[in-house]
């Protein structure tokens, strides 16, 4: 199946769902809730190797609340990270591919299930490999600052992504997510890779956002949307894990920078202090919030809104609920 159809399987889910899909919720926040300990480098995806029946469960936790998109457990399992581990570069490069198995076998064996229902209300899921930015591996919060130093440039970039891109892509998932962008450069780095590995699945690239107005690099989103705009490969842009308070705003501006669909899915509100690996105090959203600005949200031309850090299957159960309701 070629890119075109593969984009047409999106679009016809967004369709479907009446103009706007829902995307799931936080990950690292409901394995913790079922007792995981993920206080590590490898974040969430230290389960793939410790309890990967955790993932599973929770991906049909987000199912049942009425996610369309089920994003992997991959965001911060890199083969660098798995190597450093003691783990062989097979074993990294498994645990890749079971990110995207245990998301399709959660999908299937739910779809399986509730399709027998008649008027269950449910869409056929689809799965999105997640692929965090080369800050989220390094672990010390440059995702959110954008600040790589002189030495990361265009090059080594696309040398990190490569080759998990491949295994990913590997693996069968319907749509590339690249997370948490912070910059321009690791934009176009992802943009160059996909076109140089002849990538035949669409992606969105999300950036995040530490002041509502530009990326934390503090370049213009209309600069680092430029050279997404020229790629066939890219479907959709937009922001994750940045304070939903900032996502009115974010939207217009994206839409005036790009005719790609715009996804956002924000945390809670509260703020991730990367260094001290804490979350510390501040505003949060509540599901009830969530609800009234999902479709304000989705009214400005948000075509896929869910949830990040912090987030959790009650807070997608209640935006899907909202987004059913026109």
């Amino acid at each position: 199946m070629g890119l075109s159809k593969r984009a047409a399987l999106l679009e016809d889910l967004i369709e479907k769902c009446g103009g706007c899909a829902v995307v799931d919720g936080g990950f690292a926040t409901q394995l913790e809730s079922h007792g995981a300990a993920i206080n590590d480098p490898l974040w969430s995806a230290v389960c793939l190797i410790r309890n990967p029946e955790l993932i599973k469960r929770v991906h049909l936790e987000y199912l049942e609340a009425g996610a369309h998109i089920l994003v992997t457990s991959s965001y911060q399992a890199t083969i660098p990270g798995f190597l450093s581990r003691g783990l062989s570069m097979e074993e990294s490069e498994s645990l890749l591919q079971k990110s995207v198995k245990l998301a399709v076998e959660a999908r299937d064996s739910f779809w399986d299930r509730v399709s027998k229902v008649h008027g269950h209300g449910y869409n056929r899921a689809l799965v999105a490999a997640s692929i965090g930015s080369y800050g989220a591996y390094l672990a010390d919060g440059s995702e959110y600052s954008g600040n790589y130093g002189e030495k990361v440039d265009l090059h080594k970039l696309k040398d990190f992504h490569r080759r998990r891109l491949q295994v990913l892509v590997d693996a069968g998932p319907d749509i590339i997510a690249f997370e948490t962008i912070p910059n321009k450069l690791e934009a176009q780095a992802c943009v160059e890779v996909m076109e140089e590995e002849n990538v035949q699945i669409p992606a969105w690239i999300c950036f995040s956002s530490v002041d509502g107005e530009n990326a934390p690099s503090g370049e213009s989103f209309e600069e680092c949307l430029k050279p997404l705009n020229k790629s066939d490969n890219v479907y959709a842009v937009g922001i994750n894990c940045s304070p939903p308070q900032f996502i009115e705003n974010l939207i217009l501006r994206f839409s005036k920078s790009t005719t790609k669909a715009i996804i956002v899915y924000p945390n809670s509100g509260e703020v991730w202090d990367g260094r001290a690996k804490r979350w510390l105090p501040s505003k949060c959203f509540g599901d009830d919030k969530f609800e009234i600005f999902a479709t304000k949200w989705r009214d400005l031309g948000a075509k896929l809104i869910g949830g990040c850090c912090r987030t959790t299957p009650s807070t997608i159960e209640a935006v899907s609920k909202v987004l059913k309701r026109r």
